[in-house]
């Protein structure tokens, strides 16, 4: 931890070396014009490219004022740091079939990056969430992404805002030494697939001191991620802090080091989580400690789930092969909106090993009772004060089959966020179900009415008030 310190002071002092030798290219003095409308991806390229080609530190400026975008990638290698400061709002094209990639504004191969200045990178993601089918469809289109770092290394982001992007907030790839401080992502509880920062095949990434507001996991680790530190995040809604999903292709690297610390999670439908598909290819996840976390009523606070099966687009009775090692979750408290506060669900073929719970206290208030636990296929080393009683019930999947089942025409007022949860069973999903005309408003403090469902393909009829079964993705 003190390296990570030492990082990121050093990246601190990066930014504010640059910042005050920079040479500065405006972009209006290549032509853009912040009038909302006027596609400023020509003067945007040309700026960065003299930037880039800089022997000195080098500033790409976008002053105030609102700018139309299209897709650009910024490429490096450059020959010295570069700070790009957005002070106004980038806007993307908001029909999505306008792009060619999946990446809004991209950058990749740069040593030395420090973004800045305030701005918003707007995705206008509206239009594209209805056009998103990918629960349904295996070999749907991806949308495009609001920010990419492609093998991107020493880099510093903050004080910017990603907004409504049409996919993924954020994407990192093949990054080393990068650091998030007071970033910013918001997109609403419904939006499908905005997964606020994604990071995969990785080293050395820090989340810091950020809030994310959005439709999917605040916080989403690929395989491959390396010494990950999220630290002072504040999430919800959206779908939590998680670990994967795990196993799914082929060749996936380990997942080692992430310390996820000091974080509030708000109304979310997950709060710290590890997920692993069944049947999987074979793979690890290790030293990985959740520590200090406050909930907020959030659905599922503390979940590992190795038989994540979203909408049945797997073979849910064939164990995981992600081996998972050297976990712990301490001090974690406040809320729930489930009895089943705390579930640790490994894997039948490999089970968890070197898990610790410690100093829980989780507050459930709905009429089936106290908070409750489950666990499968694992012994952890339990201390502290626990609350509900770490695996006391055991878990035992279900092998009654529901079929030929409808809710049509219900309506009213939700007394929690969650108004519709179909959770049918991994190994026997529900068949031939149908939902037609759901009316349902909740009009609490967290968002609006959210829908969630689990291994099972509902036939969607009708108007309704809600987005049905996108509770539960990848």
């Amino acid at each position: 931890m003190a390296m990570k310190s030492y990082v990121g002071a050093l990246l601190l002092l990066l930014s504010f070396s640059s910042s005050i030798n920079a040479q500065v290219f405006n972009v209006a003095t290549y032509g853009a014009k912040g009038d909302g409308s006027s596609d400023i991806s020509q003067a945007l390229l040309s700026a960065w490219k003299e930037a880039c080609a800089s022997t000195t530190p080098a500033k790409v400026l976008i002053p105030g004022g609102t700018f139309a975008l299209t897709e650009v990638a910024l490429d490096g290698p450059c020959k010295a740091p570069v700070e790009f400061e957005l002070q106004g709002t980038l806007k993307a094209p908001a029909d999505p079939s306008l792009f060619k990639t999946d990446g809004w504004v991209v950058f990749q191969r740069i040593d030395g990056l420090t973004m800045s200045g305030g701005g918003t990178f707007d995705g206008q993601g509206k239009t594209a969430w209805g056009q998103n089918d990918c629960a349904k469809n295996t070999n749907c289109r991806t949308l495009p992404t609001n920010l990419r770092f492609n093998f991107v290394t020493n880099a510093l982001i903050h004080d910017v805002t990603t907004l409504d992007s049409k996919y993924f907030q954020v994407n990192v790839l093949g990054a080393k030494n990068m650091t998030f401080q007071n970033f910013h992502v918001n997109a609403p509880a419904d939006s499908i697939n905005t997964d606020g920062i994604h990071i995969g095949r990785s080293d050395g990434v820090n989340i810091l001191d950020s809030d994310i507001k959005t439709g999917d996991d605040c916080v989403s680790l690929g395989d491959g991620s390396r010494q990950i530190t999220v630290k002072g995040v504040t999430c919800g809604p959206g779908h939590g802090i998680s670990v994967g999903s795990l196993g799914k292709y082929e060749n996936e690297e380990p997942v080692e080091g992430v310390f996820v610390t000091n974080c509030t999670i708000i109304g979310a439908d997950n709060g710290v989580r590890i997920k692993t598909w069944p049947a999987s290819k074979p793979g690890t996840a290790s030293d990985m400690h959740f520590e200090d976390i406050q909930m907020d009523n959030v659905l599922n606070p503390v979940i590992l789930d190795q038989g994540y099966c979203p909408f049945n687009q797997c073979k849910a009775g064939v164990p995981s092969l992600i081996k998972i090692s050297k976990v712990s979750f301490k001090k974690i408290r406040g809320t729930s909106a489930s009895q089943v506060a705390v579930k640790v669900l490994c894997s039948q073929s490999v089970p968890c090993q070197e898990v610790e719970i410690a100093d829980i206290d989780l507050v459930y208030n709905g009429p089936e009772g106290p908070a409750t636990s489950e666990c499968a296929n694992v012994k952890p080393v339990l201390s502290g004060k626990l609350n509900p009683a770490a695996c006391a019930k055991p878990h035992i999947p279900t092998k009654v089959k529901i079929s030929d089942v409808s809710f049509r025409d219900i309506r009213g007022t939700s007394a929690t966020p969650l108004a519709e949860k179909l959770g049918c069973g991994r190994g026997v999903p529900c068949q031939k179900l149908e939902l037609a005309d759901i009316n349902l408003r909740y009009n609490g403090r967290n968002g609006a009415a959210t829908s969630q469902c689990a291994n099972v393909k509902p036939t969607i009829t009708g108007k309704s008030s809600l987005p049905l079964c996108v509770g539960l993705r990848s």
